[in-house]
């Protein structure tokens, strides 16, 4: 009897030793990003990778990323090497994930995952979407109050984008004689289809131009900078590619949302489902203004913006 039970022991023993190793929720180990396309367009992508560097600098852990993760079948096999590295809190960033990350979820239960502007439908996935039409509002007044030609151009990804609408309202708000043209590239990083769109739109007179894109936008910036002409920036303060070419910014701190969805973790506060994030939540602002803008006019928007802050109401509302 006793050498019986010293097998049923010595099995499960060895066992154990083969089996993965169960990731205790609430202690951040290793921390992965998915980024589908790559981190050095300036913009969006640049901002996750940094939001990782920031994670590893505040928490000490290791990080580790992925450029190009951009199917199903690519995330699959990323989160796979993930696991065996030891990661236990995930980050897709794009919305696109949220699709990958709900047909692998449950295969993964010690693995939270986390994706940006879905809806997240398993317990282990969370989605933070960045409310965008107060953030294009703003711009879009900035625009409004600073054109010379009553002509401002938007160039976006996609039609679902809420900054767009938020722009034009808001540069309507501003000036009612203003006319915006809106044009979708229908990608978020094809650069040749943009750039034909801002040549057209010089030519037709916009002044001022939103390129709400990620690959694109400093392209797009730097070819308004060539003709004297105006941009608002997109997700990134972009102030350092021309002061008196970027009036503004509409930024979006992925970085610093990046630090806190880890702190979250750790602290047993990463709920799953989806949350929003807006100026309330420090994570979106107006950038640096050009110093073309007048003070008193920087000063209208600020006060509009902190209104916005205490009452959720946009200067139209």
């Amino acid at each position: 009897m006793r050498r019986y039970i010293f097998l049923i022991f010595a099995l499960l023993f060895i066992l154990s030793a083969c089996a993965p190793v169960q990731m205790s929720s609430g202690k951040l180990q290793k921390v992965g990003l998915l980024v589908p396309d790559t981190i050095d367009d300036q913009v969006w992508g640049t901002k996750g990778y940094k939001g990782l560097l920031r994670v590893q600098a505040k928490f000490g852990v290791d990080v580790f990323y992925r450029e190009g993760v951009n199917s199903k079948a690519a995330t699959k096999q990323a989160v796979k090497e993930f696991h065996q590295k030891g990661v236990n809190l995930i980050f897709g960033h794009g919305n696109e994930y949220g699709e990958y990350f709900d047909d692998i979820a449950e295969k993964y239960p010690n693995i939270h995952f986390v994706f940006f502007n879905g809806e997240a439908k398993k317990k282990n996935v969370t989605s933070f979407q960045f409310k965008g039409h107060a953030m294009g509002f703003f711009g879009g007044m900035v625009a409004g109050h600073m054109t010379k030609t009553n002509k401002i151009g938007v160039i976006a990804a996609f039609e679902w984008q809420p900054e767009v609408d938020g722009f034009f309202e808001g540069a309507l708000y501003e000036n009612e004689n203003v006319h915006v043209d809106v044009e979708y590239v229908q990608s978020w990083d094809d650069i040749d289809a943009a750039m034909a769109i801002v040549e057209r739109m010089i030519a037709d007179g916009v002044d001022i131009v939103y390129p709400a894109g990620d690959k694109f936008s400093v392209p797009i910036i730097e070819k308004m900078k060539e003709h004297g002409l105006y941009a608002i920036g997109y997700v990134t303060d972009q102030a350092d590619l021309g002061e008196r070419t970027v009036l503004t910014s509409t930024v979006q701190h992925v970085d610093a949302l990046y630090e806190l969805v880890a702190q979250k973790f750790i602290d047993r506060e990463l709920t799953s489902g989806t949350t929003y994030v807006d100026f309330q939540d420090g994570v979106v602002e107006l950038g640096t203004f050009s110093p073309l803008v007048d003070e008193s006019f920087q000063q209208k928007i600020t006060e509009a913006i902190e209104r916005y802050k205490k009452t959720g109401k946009l200067p139209n509302e």
